[in-house]
C-alpha cells in the first residue's frame, strides 16, 4: 500500500491552550478530578537531607506583562548532587531517597507567583564524568501560547565560583546573558528563598535551551 501521507497539509501548531491548570494541576483551578495529583507532594520529605529553600519567581511575556496561566516543572540533584538513576554513577554519598527530584507549580492566578519548596542541591559531575556542574535546578515551563515548553535552569547567584567553571554558563554568549538565569537569595517567613524572574521575549529574554 502507498504511502500518501507525504501529500497532506500540515496541520496548525497546537499551543498548551487555557486548560493548563484544569489538566495537570486542576486543585489550584478548583477542580478536584484525579485521585492522585502530581505534583502535590513536597520535593523534601522530612528526612531529606541539605538546607531547606524555596525558589520562586514570575514570568513575564514580551509586552511586559505578567503570565498568570503557566506550568513550572523543575528537576534537580540532592543536596549531594545525586539523582536516583542507574545513569548516575557518581562516586561518593548515595542518592538520598527522602527527597524527590521532581516538582511541579502553577502560577497564582492573581500575583503571577510561582514557587516550590525544596532544598539546595549539590554539584553534580557532567557527562562522562567531566566537571562539575555548578549547583541548579532544571526548569520546563508551559503556557497559553508556548507551542512547545521551554527548558531553562536556575543557577544560585551565591555560587560564584561554582558558576564560573560551570560549563553550561560557559558556552551562553554573550556572556552578559548568563545573568538571565542566576536567581538571588532573600528570605521569606524566616527561610532562605531564591527568586529568579522568567522573561519569555525582549531585550531581558531568559535563556532558553535546545533540548
Amino acid at each position: 500500500m502507498s504511502d500518501d501521507s507525504s501529500h497532506l497539509p500540515e496541520s496548525p501548531s497546537q499551543t498548551a491552550g487555557p486548560y493548563v491548570h484544569i489538566g495537570l494541576i486542576p486543585r489550584q483551578a478548583g477542580f478536584d478530578i484525579f485521585e492522585n495529583n502530581l505534583g502535590t507532594e513536597p520535593m523534601a520529605g522530612p528526612g531529606a537531607k541539605g538546607e531547606r529553600v524555596r525558589i520562586e519567581g514570575r514570568i513575564f511575556d514580551g509586552a511586559g506583562g505578567l503570565v498568570r496561566d503557566a506550568l513550572v516543572e523543575a528537576w534537580q540533584a540532592d543536596a549531594n548532587g545525586r539523582y536516583p538513576h542507574p545513569a548516575d554513577k557518581q562516586e561518593g554519598a548515595p542518592p538520598d531517597h527522602a527527597f524527590r527530584n521532581w516538582g511541579r507549580a502553577g502560577t497564582d492566578f492573581e500575583t503571577g507567583v510561582w514557587f516550590l519548596d525544596t532544598v539546595k542541591p549539590g554539584a553534580v559531575a557532567g557527562r562522562h564524568g567531566h566537571r562539575k556542574m555548578a549547583p541548579h535546578v532544571n526548569l520546563w515551563i508551559v503556557a497559553r501560547g508556548i507551542n512547545l515548553g521551554l527548558s531553562t535552569r536556575l543557577y544560585f547567584a551565591d555560587e560564584e565560583a561554582a558558576n564560573a567553571a560551570d560549563p553550561v554558563l560557559n558556552i551562553i554568549d554573550p556572556p552578559e546573558r548568563r545573568r538571565t538565569l542566576l536567581a538571588r537569595r532573600e528570605t521569606r517567613d524566616g527561610r532562605p528563598a531564591y527568586v529568579l524572574d522568567i522573561r519569555l521575549q525582549g531585550p531581558d529574554e531568559t535563556v532558553f535551551f535546545d533540548v
